[in-house]
Formats: structure tokens, sequence, C-alpha cells
């Protein structure tokens, strides 16, 4: 738990959604136990949840909704938006996503340590893992308190990955491919995809994973590991958030893991407080921001946090959580967000809203995609495609841009 700063208490979100269309993405927080995770989770959605430096405070997955942010056009475009699925504050547009703070992982998980597989496999659900990692080494690789800088959060890193690996081998290991009469290329890859669709991962990364590694039905435990390190990669990206890197000392050992990792600086106690203040209108402050401003008379303990807070923004610009999102969905999990709408001349729907709705899409998703993203049907009966900017035609293979708006045409 990050205990640095005394909190305020209130816990009403900054951004109530209206509706829950179109969340595409689901990230997890992950990492062991006492690293913050459940600190960053109430800081990204506000959701009340138990707090403390008891290892495995958190059971079962706390789930809610936080948001990143992306540019939208209705500055650019000159025009009022009327947002449905996602918000607009001042030109910049929220979107909404799935986070999940998922229970505290140890060392050996993958053979049933500490509360094992049930967790693991919370994980693997998610399109993005953030790994919550103790940058001021103050906890060991339990979670366990240690003094400042006694840990390297390095090999909360190390294990962490092993630990999935390893848990993703066991499962193809299940397949007993050795016992089985050889398979063609197609059926074991067909194979190993259906043992794994469990875990979300996809055809197209297991083919890649497996032709970029030359993997065969024979071929040995450590041939499956690199596999599995690749598929992993692929298809579970894993953005890491330097959590309490405002604890003295934190600074070395930050430098090392930004080096190693490109790691988020971060403190989620920092950002928690700021959210329930800016909420009790005592700071005007947005997520993401790299200042505050203060709104009401505060008390010396108050001002004291505070001026804390703003030293650690002037140093890394921000508190770092909000940052950690969106490298997550548009870094890591590379995301771009795209405005579908009918008219292209007045940027909206059938019900006169303009620019309604943003969709979450991979980069290289074509128009076609994205017509199949509004509706299968529309998918189905794709024409063309018009980009609402130039009002120039665009193909159904037309790679769409972060913040394209387009409007799908479709037979009847």
């Amino acid at each position: 738990m990050d205990t640095f700063y005394e909190p305020f208490y209130l816990f009403v979100p900054i951004y109530p959604i209206r509706n829950e269309r179109c969340l595409p993405v689901l990230a997890a927080l992950v990492g062991k136990p006492n690293c913050g995770k459940s600190t960053m989770f109430s800081a990204a959605t506000l959701v009340d949840v138990e707090i403390s430096n008891r290892i495995f405070t958190t059971i079962q997955p706390n789930k809610g909704i936080a948001y990143v942010r992306a540019r939208c056009p209705c500055t650019e475009l000159q025009v009022r938006c009327t947002p449905v699925n996602s918000l607009c504050r001042n030109g910049t547009r929220l979107l909404p996503i799935n986070i999940v703070d998922i229970a505290g992982l140890v060392p050996d998980a993958h053979q049933g340590r500490g509360l094992g597989n049930q967790f693991l496999s919370d994980i693997m659900q998610a399109d993005a893992l953030i790994h919550v990692v103790d940058v001021s080494g103050s906890t060991d690789k339990d979670g366990n308190p240690v003094g400042p800088g006694t840990h390297d959060p390095a090999e909360d890193v190390a294990f962490f990955t092993q630990e999935l690996d390893y848990w993703m081998l066991g499962i193809v290991q299940k397949m007993n491919l050795g016992r089985r009469v050889d398979l063609r290329e197609k059926e074991f890859i067909a194979a190993l995809h259906k043992q794994l669709a469990g875990l979300g991962i996809a055809l197209a990364d297991v083919e890649y994973a497996a032709a970029a590694t030359g993997l065969k039905q024979a071929a040995p435990e450590s041939a499956y590991l690199q596999f599995i390190e690749l598929l992993r990669k692929k298809s579970k990206p894993i953005t890491i958030a330097a959590n309490k890197a405002d604890v003295p000392g934190a600074d070395k050992l930050h430098e090392r893991l930004k080096e190693r990792y490109d790691a988020v600086p971060c403190s989620a106690a920092a950002e928690l407080m700021l959210r329930r203040a800016a909420e009790q209108q005592l700071v005007t402050y947005a997520p993401g921001d790299g200042d505050f401003a203060v709104s009401k008379e505060l008390d010396d303990r108050q001002r004291k946090a505070l001026d804390i807070i703003r030293a650690l923004m002037k140093r890394f610009g921000s508190t770092g959580v909000q940052q950690a999102l969106e490298k997550a969905v548009f870094g890591t999990l590379g995301m771009i967000a795209v405005y579908p709408v009918e008219n292209e001349h007045k940027f909206s729907d059938k019900q006169g809203r303009v620019l309604p709705d943003v969709f979450l899409m991979k980069k290289g998703s074509t128009a076609l995609d994205l017509a199949f993203k509004v509706h299968e049907d529309i998918g189905k009966k794709f024409i063309a495609a018009v980009d609402a900017r130039t009002h120039k035609s665009v193909s159904a293979s037309y790679q769409l841009k972060h913040n394209d708006t387009i409007s799908i045409k479709a037979g009847r």
C-alpha cells in the first residue's frame, strides 16, 4: 500500500459514464502483493476498494471503468459534439475502458503457490497488462515490507513474465503432443490455438509465433518456451508502471528500470489524493494534467501534502497514472481512436447526434473492419466509405488513422 499521503475520502467518479456501449479494451493491473495495484485501481476509477499492506488484500478481482484521452474532432471541425459512448471535456474525448485489479502474484504461482492458477487465468483474459512495480524497492519478492532500496524491482518484472510463460507452457503440455500421432502443420497450429483459445489468444497470433520460432510438434520444452514467450508478448503486451516513484531513494532504481523496460514513473497515492480533492472542489485538476490549482482554503496538512505532490509532478510531468493507462492502450496495445458517422457533411448519425461514438481500433484496421465494428450487418453490406474531413471516398482496404472520422456506406 502507498501510505505517503493521507487521502481525502470521496468515492464519486469524476467522469460518470452514461452507458457501456463499446468498451473494447480490458486492461488488467497486475503485480506482486503490496506494490500499489489497488491504490492505482482506485485512482484510475475512484471505485472504493480495500487498500492495505497486508498480503492478498485483493482476493476477487476489482472491476471498474477508467478513461483514456484523445483529441475530439469537434474543435477542428468547428462543431458541437453530442457524445454517446464517451465524454468530451473542452475538446478532449474521454474513452471508457474496462479495468480490473488482479490479486497479487508471487513466485511459483504457476505451481499453485499463493493464490495460484485462478489469478493467472484472470490475468490472461485481459487485452493488455499493466504491471505495477514497486520502484522504491521497499517490498521483497513476496510483497513483504523491507527497507527502501533493498529489493531490485527488475526482479519483479522477470519473475512475473516467467510465471505467465510457465503457466501457459503447462496448458500446452496438457495436449500430450509427444504421445499423439504426428499432426500436419495446420492441424498442429489449430490444436495449439484450441488449447490456448480460452485465454483470449487469436489464431493469427499463434500462427505468427509458431512461424517466427519455427516450432514443430516434436520440439523440446525449450523451443515451446521460446514460442510461448513470443506469443505472450504478441497477445498480452505489458506496460510497466513504476509505482511509488515519489518515495525517497527511488530515483536510481527507476532510472535502471526505465532504461531496461521504458517504465512509466508514477505515484498512485498522489493521483488518488488529487482526484478525491478535485471531487471535493478543493483543487481544480483533470487526470493527466501536469499541475493543479487550489480552489479553497486548505489546512496545514492538506497544503503540505499538495506541495509534495506538486514537486512530484514537476519532476515527472504528472502523477503518471493516466500516462500509464494511455501508454498501455495507445502505445503498447497499439490502438487508435476512430469516429464513425453516417452523414459526412454534418458528422452525425441517424438521430442527428454529432460525433456520437468513438471506437478503439487496432492500428492497421481498415474501413471494412470499422464497418463490422459498428454492426455485423453493415460490414456484410459494405459498399464504400468516405473520409468526412476531406469528403473523399476510401476503399474497404483503407487503413484507418488515429482520429479519423469515417462515414460507412452500406447496401440494403
